[in-house]
């Protein structure tokens, strides 16, 4: 399990350093990056706000979407969303603290399902996002050897 947790610390290291969206455009943070589990955290500013002077919901889905990405990714296994649909079920406002937990539910084959759960510094659910994901060739971090082999 060790081999497992550090080889996950590292996809999501290498991805988030080449992650310039949600880095930089978005401003979150990778708080963990583990074997189909990854969290992550965005502070709403005043730029996310929409003409109701709430979170614009693209960037809710972002921060979904984002996570979705390193919890698929973290088995070194280069993987892509094949679909998702997203539930906004509150607002954010600005100042509020989002966090998204994202975990795998099933994984088989080249593809898995992985659920997002979107909540602010309250713990209030803002968002639910499911996605679907889909094995492609090759690998996050080049130089690792394959550790799981999961089939077609």
């Amino acid at each position: 399990m060790g081999d497992e947790q550090a080889l996950a610390r590292r996809v999501g290291e290498a991805m988030f350093a080449a992650d310039r969206a949600s880095r930089e455009t978005m401003g979150m943070q990778l708080l963990a990056c583990e074997p189909g589990r990854a969290l992550m955290r965005m502070k709403v500013q005043a730029l996310h706000l929409n003409g109701h002077q709430i979170c614009h919901g693209g960037f809710i889905f972002t921060l979904a979407d984002s996570t979705f990405a390193f919890a698929c990714n973290s088995r070194n296994h280069n993987t892509v969303a094949a679909g998702c649909n997203i539930e906004f079920l509150r607002p954010a406002h600005e100042g509020d603290v989002l966090t998204c937990e994202g975990v795998e539910q099933v994984q088989s084959g080249r593809q898995g399902v992985y659920d997002m759960r979107v909540s602010n510094q309250h713990g209030e659910a803002i968002a639910l996002f499911r996605g679907k994901s889909a094995q492609i060739k090759g690998h996050v971090i080049a130089d690792e050897p394959d550790h799981q082999e999961t089939g077609a």
